[in-house]
């Protein structure tokens, strides 16, 4: 565990939003957090285009490559190419439950097969010297949480896992929406809890429905480490206090504004590059959730952003809507 250990607060990867210009972005909020890319799928990586797929600044780091499959030799050549290309950590996404992932029998529905996701576990462990994780859902259907979790745990923490990190709800992979799937299963971190207590030296990080930081901490006081999805991606100011209030840095929390200025040179690359405002600031909205202003300022990104030729000029404008609180 000690070597995982540093991790105990992760960004989720979350398909279509935490792509590498949102990492761009987090990693200016926060120098501790894990990233996670989007899953990509070991067959893309085989036969796609890497670049395209993998690439990403060196700012990110740490970042981890969550890998979507289920062939054993397949996912051990994706992890080798991912730590190749720089991938600090391989993950393995045993928890997505939506048709398409379904149909390719990988995400969720592997839950059902835990000696698969073990010979892929072994198998990606063979391959590469950097961390390999899992996280999983603790159920699928009809399933009973106590020993679907401990089963695909026991297999993959034999197989020589690094860290398992567990949504604390089950899947229903008939009935439910991949939206739905997100909120409607409820939510059970005692489970997750009583996975740790079997485990005291394996990393066991929880994931689903974390609100804020302070549920974050409240929850690393019985497991190794916290996950936040939708939270830091529509409230990212909280990443801003993640350093001095999860890894207890002795800092000022990061000031919004300059985290912004840091970012104009990868906006400014992007869009000599052909690229569009929109394409980060997309992820930029809820900045300043609960600041006067904030309305403004989304309204200018959305309209403005996704126009042709829409540069700098658009940010500026919408940074003047924020009313800056002047320090006491």
């Amino acid at each position: 565990m000690s070597r995982y250990q540093a991790h105990k607060f992760a960004v989720a990867p979350m398909m279509e939003w935490t792509d590498r210009n949102c990492r761009v972005f987090h990693r200016l909020l926060s120098s501790r957090a894990l990233l996670y890319t989007e899953m990509v799928t070991s067959a893309a990586i085989k036969h796609g285009d890497r670049k395209k797929l993998l690439d990403f600044s060196a700012v990110e780091h740490p970042v981890a490559l969550q890998l979507g499959g289920s062939d054993p030799a397949e996912l051990a050549l994706a992890a080798k190419v991912g730590e190749d290309w720089g991938y600090d950590e391989i993950n393995l996404n045993v928890g997505c439950p939506s048709d398409r992932v379904q149909s390719g029998r990988f995400g969720a529905c592997l839950m059902l097969e835990p000696e698969l996701v073990a010979d892929c576990v072994a198998a990606m462990k063979a391959a590469v010297s950097v961390p390999v994780t899992v996280k999983c859902r603790i159920g699928v259907d009809e399933q009973d949480p106590e020993p679907a979790l401990d089963a695909i745990a026991d297999k993959c923490i034999a197989a020589g896992v690094d860290a398992l990190w567990v949504h604390a709800r089950k899947a229903w992979l008939k009935g439910l929406s991949p939206k739905e799937n997100r909120d409607i299963p409820p939510l059970d971190y005692e489970r997750v809890k009583r996975l740790k207590a079997r485990y005291p030296d394996v990393f066991i990080g929880i994931n689903g429905g974390i609100v804020d930081l302070e549920v974050a901490k409240s929850l690393l006081e019985s497991l190794d480490g916290v996950m936040l999805g939708r939270a830091a991606y529509h409230e990212p100011a909280l990443l801003a206090r993640v350093d001095r209030e999860i890894y207890g840095e002795e800092r000022e929390d990061v000031d919004l504004f300059e985290a912004i200025e840091r970012l104009r040179p990868f906006i400014a690359e992007h869009i000599a590059d052909g690229g569009k405002l929109s394409a980060f600031t997309r992820h930029m909205l809820g900045l300043f959730h609960g600041v006067p202003g904030a309305r403004g300022w989304r309204r200018i990104l959305t309209e403005g952003a996704i126009k042709d030729g829409a540069g700098f000029e658009v940010l500026d404008a919408a940074l003047a809507s924020i009313v800056r609180r002047k320090a006491a």
